[in-house]
Formats: C-alpha cells, structure tokens, sequence
C-alpha cells in the first residue's frame, strides 16, 4: 500500500529523501516506512514523532502531505512472520524509497535513515546511496517528517483494526505488549494481525 501527494517545489539542490519506521516493536500490525523530500515550504517544528503529542502529529502529517512529496509502505503481519522484522523493516523502506523516486522521476543524492543501518545490501532492489543517522528523526528535518507520517499512517490503522477486533485495545496500545493487551491475548488468543513469530504470541499458542 503506497501513497504519494502532487508535485510541491522542492528544497533546491540534489533531491534528499528522509526514511523512517514505526511499527517495529509491536506484537500486532504492520510496519510502515515513510519516505519524504521536503518542500520548499515545509512546515516548522518538524521534530521525532515520539517527542510529539497527537494533536501536535496529526497536524504536522497534514502540512507534511501538502507541502511535501512523500511515500508510505506498508508490510503486512503475514510478511513479517515469513521474512522477519528486520527483514520487513529494511523492504518497506525499500518499497517507499522505490515508490517516492518513481514519482519524482530521478534518484535522490542521498538517503537519510534514521538508526545505525541501511537496506544497502541487504533488500533486492536497493540501489542509492544512503546514510544512516543515530536519533536522526529528532535532527534532520526530512526524516522528521517521515517519522510524523509513518507513525499517524500506523496508528489511524491500528485504531481501524481495533474496530474489528475490540478486545486488545489497539485504539490506545497501537498493538504494543501492555498489560491490557496481553491479558486479552490470553482470553482470545491471537488475531490475523497478531505477529505470530514473535516470542510472547508463539508463546501463547503453545499453551
């Protein structure tokens, strides 16, 4: 699942594209990367996505997606389980990245990942120079706002799912391991969108 905005002015120079994830650590849902090149009239106070409230996110993924061009991946739970979570991660940026040159009609100069690694040489298909940058989500702008958007794409999923599976409280978890979660599990078992490979679902299917 990929989407992208019409044509922005672009910040002048050699393209740039921020990536990040969110959905690395839950034990339900998918993993979504963003890929983002900043428009010329991005919006101010771009920051990590965690350092952010709701409100704060949910406007800034608003201006993001109008001022910016952009690109969202989505792996699923089912992929995630067969090819791993490091895996999946390092595919949906791929995919994004992939999605987000298409658009543009040209390969970025570079490629800013927030974290210590990159998909080069470990995804089929990855093919541009890249860069990855420790806490990069709090220091460099484009990946900033590839945080924002992930993460509000994610959570307004999650908060989708928990509509048709009510009893995980998904709504305010957003498919992490809390108490209320893993107290559900136990009563229900997991869903289609539980991640099965992960240690406390297989767990629990022991049982």
């Amino acid at each position: 699942m990929l989407f992208q905005t019409p044509q922005s002015d672009l910040v002048s120079g050699p393209v740039i594209i921020g990536v990040d994830e969110a959905g690395r650590g839950p034990l339900a849902g998918p993993v979504v990367a963003a890929a983002v090149v900043l428009g010329e009239a991005y919006p101010e106070g771009l920051d990590d996505s965690k350092k952010l409230s709701a409100k704060r996110r949910e406007a800034l993924d608003e201006q993001i997606r109008e001022t910016c061009r952009w690109a969202l991946s989505v792996v699923e739970p089912v992929e995630i389980d067969r090819i791993n979570i490091f895996a999946a991660t390092m595919t949906a940026m791929t995919r994004a990245v992939a999605t987000l040159c298409e658009k543009l009609e040209c390969d970025p100069g570079e490629v800013l990942i927030d974290g210590n690694m990159t998909p080069q040489g470990k995804v089929e298909g990855w093919h541009w120079p890249a860069r990855p940058i420790v806490g990069g989500d709090g220091i460099e702008p484009c990946i900033s706002a590839a945080s924002i958007i992930a993460k509000v794409h994610r959570d307004r999923l999650m908060v989708e799912a928990a509509e048709r599976h009510p009893h995980y409280g998904w709504e305010r978890n957003k498919g992490y391991g809390t108490a209320e979660h893993m107290a559900a599990l136990r009563t229900h078992g997991p869903t289609p969108l539980h991640r099965r490979s992960f240690a406390p679902v297989a767990q629990l299917e022991l049982l």
